[in-house]
């Protein structure tokens, strides 16, 4: 079946959805913004990324909706082992959570929900009936009416799509029933209407008849109720005006007094219409000058960017041909390279190519690079599962020794310096970077990645390392944060999606 008709479906009729109400994160904002129709890999990858933020976070309703969209867009493309396996790390973080039962009841609903339409759209109708009987418990358990109603247009589709032309006509027929006895006439049109319009764009006839037939039927004798109702409420409203005409007719200074009280509303109406005029007109000029205020800026960064990168470029030969063992002209040398660096990151916009890699032999070659650079009696650990993974190896080699360097400077002796390596989906993995030194202020830990912020003596440092591993890991579809989590000094996430 087609998953944007469900969805569509659920929101207007039902109002089934359990999404929070806190704001959605940066990652699913991002991760919405892209059109699936475009580039489903890429909206489908942002999602797991935004599934698996909320996930460490613990909001696990938002969580789910993320991974429902993921999985939706996984067996699109018929990828159904990948989409069953993120279901199963819903579950398991549903499980986890320590949300009340019913909410409980209504996250399993919605993943549970998506294992029906893929056993459908698999015509496998006994796992789709044991998936059907797990979602009718849930939606028991939830408590909630709009989910218990989109049971029950999902059976529907269940019973029409495997032949059950009675079961579905009678399940059917009782969730019109439902809507119906709540005079909420378009809303069971609708329904009908999405029914029949999701049997054509599946193939499916029997669907199709069965929902035409009903539809009929139903409409006749809904026409009849509306009808009815509409004679009932003509008659009432013609009661209460004979009512209101009967006491104004008691005098006519009551009858002129409405028609002044009226024709003073009507000008103070156009006076309003006149001045929200005047008002929508600033408006749009203003928006106009802003539009104008954001184009200009973006073409001025734009032309500071490659002012900047034009400065390096035509520095660099006389900076060649200084003495670079002197600190200041190899700080200068090195902040010209930096800024060519972040400069052509930032620009350019080359496909990242992957390779396969031993992560544990990968992982030990890296931590071998710092080993005689850390103090005394630090321990240096690496944490890695015996597997392959694809990477960009230039990249996240440039990214880890760089952390591993910080963190083998800020180490005290004594301490520990740790790599880790951790798989979090068919398509996602972390590298963690972390050491037991002083932390970095929690008030500082945003402006790390931001470069330029502060006047630096440059034989210190540039402050440019950590902004240019960030773009490195933003070009290869990831991110690069600090753990706020970790409290024992300071721990880097390489977040990477193939």
């Amino acid at each position: 079946m087609n998953k944007k008709v469900f969805i569509l479906l659920i929101c207007l009729l039902f109002c089934g959805n359990f999404v929070s109400a806190q704001e959605k994160s940066d990652l699913q904002k991002r991760a919405e913004a892209i059109d699936p129709d475009k580039s489903i890999a890429s909206a489908r990858s942002m999602y797991i990324h935004a599934f698996n933020d909320y996930a460490n976070k613990g909001q696990v309703k938002q969580g789910v909706e993320c991974a429902t969209k993921a999985t939706a867009m996984y067996y699109k493309e018929n990828f159904y082992k990948e989409a069953f396996d993120l279901l199963r790390n819903a579950d398991q973080l549903i499980i986890s959570s320590k949300l009340p039962a019913n909410e409980k009841a209504a996250a399993h609903y919605l993943v549970t929900k998506e294992r029906v339409q893929m056993y459908i759209k698999l015509r496998k109708s006994e796992s789709a009936k044991e998936q059907l009987n797990t979602l009718e418990n849930h939606a028991n358990q939830s408590n909630d009416e709009g989910t218990k109603n989109d049971l029950l247009y999902t059976k529907a589709i269940y019973y029409y799509t495997f032949g059950m032309n009675a079961q579905g006509n009678a399940v059917f027929k009782e969730m019109a029933d439902k809507l119906t006895a709540q005079k909420e006439y378009d809303k069971v049109d609708e329904v009908f209407q999405t029914l029949i319009a999701n049997g054509r764009k599946s193939n499916n006839a029997n669907l199709v008849a069965q929902s035409y037939s009903n539809y009929i039927a139903w409409k006749d004798s809904a026409d009849a109720m509306k009808h009815a109702d509409e004679i009932g409420a003509l008659k009432k409203q013609i009661a209460d005006n004979e009512s209101v005409i009967s006491e104004k007719d008691s005098s006519l200074t009551t009858r002129q007094v409405i028609i002044i009280g009226l024709c003073i509303l009507a000008a103070a109406l156009a006076a309003a219409l006149v001045v929200g005029g005047i008002v929508l007109l600033r408006f749009i000029l203003q928006n106009r000058r802003q539009k104008k205020i954001i184009k200009l800026a973006n073409e001025s960064n734009a032309l500071k960017a490659k002012f900047i990168s034009n400065i390096s470029a035509q520095l660099e030969p006389t900076l060649q041909k200084l003495d670079s063992r002197l600190p200041e002209v190899k700080a200068l040398q090195d902040f010209s390279s930096h800024i060519q660096t972040l400069s052509d990151l930032e620009n350019s916009d080359e496909a990242i190519e992957l390779e396969e890699t031993s992560i544990p032999q990968f992982c030990e070659g890296i931590m071998d690079q710092i080993r005689d650079k850390v103090k005394d009696d630090v321990t240096l650990t690496v944490n890695a599962q015996k597997m392959s993974a694809m990477i960009n190896k230039e990249y996240v080699s440039h990214i880890l020794l760089h952390l591993l360097n910080n963190a083998a400077e800020y180490t005290p002796e004594g301490g520990t310096i740790c790599l880790d390596f951790k798989k979090r989906g068919p398509h996602t993995h972390q590298f963690h970077v972390s050491d037991t030194g002083p932390g970095i202020p929690e008030e500082k830990r945003e402006d790390v990645f931001k470069p330029f912020l502060e006047v630096r003596d440059l034989t210190t440092g540039d402050g440019l390392g950590l902004p240019i591993c960030k773009q490195m890991a933003l070009k290869m579809n990831g991110d690069l944060d600090i753990d706020p989590q970790f409290t024992k000094g300071t721990r880097f996430i390489l977040d990477l999606h193939v």
